[in-house]
């Protein structure tokens, strides 16, 4: 009885220990995801301003401390690429919590079956 009880509760904190890197990982990924929101508004922004410029606007590029002359079209298609590849990590991100959320109810559920089982043993 005791060796049963003692199994159990190590499997309870097992499964709580599961659940926490979850919730770790989730946090994680929600911030991850603010900054790409961030970065995709700055992004869009952008795209927006190259939208309101003629075709033979002087575009410049900052390279460290330096400004150097870009193409318009080469400036457009760049940022075009990063909005591309911020929408598709986003994309990723939100696949990832929702994912994380089915895992997070299941373990939660298993450590709840486990408590409960846990306090009917000892409650018996």
């Amino acid at each position: 009885m005791e060796k049963a009880q003692s199994e159990k509760r190590a499997q309870l904190e097992k499964a709580t220990m599961a659940l926490q890197e979850l919730r770790n990982e989730q946090t994680t990924l929600v911030e991850n995801r603010q900054k790409l929101e961030s970065q995709l508004q700055e992004n869009e922004l952008v795209e927006a301003e190259f939208k309101l410029l003629n075709d033979k606007a002087r575009v410049y590029k900052m390279i460290g401390p330096v400004l150097v002359p870009q193409e318009k079209t080469e400036a457009t298609a760049n940022v075009e690429k990063r909005l591309e590849y911020i929408r598709d990590e986003v994309k990723r991100i939100e696949q990832r919590l929702e994912q994380l959320a089915k895992d997070q109810q299941a373990q939660s559920t298993g450590a709840y079956k486990l408590q409960m089982e846990l306090q009917g043993v000892s409650q018996a």
